[in-house]
């Protein structure tokens, strides 16, 4: 499926459905490549494929360094389509202990002229033991599977370990890596727990289930002052986790837009800039010790490098997959592959970090 098909059929008539419908619409169609399992391994290992962008990090090998974000696919509904796509990785939820709705919709909107969504999802999810079941099938993998660690909303903070734990001991067997989101601004009081002390308690719980088996990674929300950002990061040093994923959506409202008084993340373009700030000063403060999955407007090749330039080792899609169509991470790999060969270098490796 070309680029041109995309942005002149299938987007089109997309958008022409709200947000949420049109979404679980491409899920769907994503997922009918589970009907051909063997054809849509043999395509993913054949698309994901980059020798100069394959890395070994924190003991996973990606073939490339491009992911898809969680929450485009909440309940890991369609992992063989979206690496047929191309993509080196995929993560999967947010998913929490017990199933849960999320919020009332509508709560998902589209910002077109500004390439950007705004949600307020809510970790509807279909709870571990579903994501486990699927996990347990999807056996043979292009790339690494990554699961995305929530709270249930009736979860009171205090309690938030026991949830955090529950998803570690329950998924840390299926995952090839765990993220500890903590930083999504629609499951009230969540971003509280980024708070150095409760944060240890939740990392140190995570840690605890998995052990050195699987590593951990902590998602941060770009939102915080740049000084929370370092003690986020030294209490994530201090608890043993593997990587940093830089960042979740804003609360903020860069751009102007009828819908700018809903509730919810924003994604997209308009948080390019700020996320690339939030990879750069972790990297810096770090020294570039810890691998850093970079998130937040990835477009073009040109925002991917920048990300990886600023010490991200890997990066992730989420709206720019939206806008842009199945083709990206195949435009994305073939470039990234031409910019790290036109910098003389042998891996993608040698850039991470060199603009920081």
């Amino acid at each position: 499926m070309g680029d041109s098909m995309y942005e002149s059929v299938l987007r089109p008539l997309l958008f022409r459905l709200p947000a949420e419908p049109a979404h679980q619409l491409g899920l769907w169609g994503l997922g009918l490549l589970d009907l051909v399992p063997e054809y849509a391994a043999k395509l993913a290992r054949e698309r994901a494929a980059a020798p100069k962008l394959t890395q070994r990090i924190a003991g996973l090998t990606f073939p490339n360094p491009i992911g898809v974000a969680a929450g485009l696919d909440k309940n890991a509904e369609a992992l063989p389509g979206l690496f047929a796509c191309g993509f080196g990785f995929v993560e999967v939820g947010t998913v929490t202990p017990r199933p849960q709705d999320g919020n009332e919709a509508p709560r998902l909107f589209r910002l077109p002229e500004h390439h950007a969504l705004i949600n307020r999802m809510g970790f509807n999810n279909a709870g571990m033991d579903a994501l486990a079941s699927r996990l347990f099938e999807f056996q043979d993998r292009p790339g690494p599977v990554g699961v995305n660690l929530g709270k249930n909303k009736a979860t009171p903070n205090a309690q938030a370990a026991e949830d955090y734990a529950a998803g570690a001991r329950r998924l840390g067997p299926l995952a090839d890596y765990l993220v500890v989101n903590l930083s999504s601004p629609n499951t009230p009081g969540l971003r509280e727990l980024q708070e150095p002390a409760m944060l240890e308690g939740i990392l140190r719980a995570v840690r605890a289930e998995v052990r050195e088996e699987k590593p951990v990674f902590l998602k941060i929300a770009p939102d915080l002052t740049d000084e929370a950002i370092d003690a986020a990061v030294d209490v994530a040093i201090s608890c043993d986790v593997d990587g940093l994923v830089c960042t979740n959506t804003t609360v903020g409202r860069p751009v102007d837009h009828e819908h700018n008084a809903e509730r919810g993340g924003l994604s997209g373009k308009p948080l390019r800039d700020r996320a690339t700030e939030v990879v750069r000063r972790v990297f810096r403060h770090t020294n570039g010790t810890m691998p850093i999955i970079g998130v937040g407007g990835v477009f073009s090749v040109d925002d991917a490098w920048e990300k990886i330039c600023a010490g991200a080792c890997l990066v992730q899609v989420y709206t720019g997959f939206i806008y842009e169509g199945p083709e990206l991470p195949l435009r994305l790999k073939k470039g990234l592959t031409e910019l790290v060969e036109n910098a003389g270098l042998s891996s993608v490796s040698q850039a991470v970090g060199r603009d920081a």
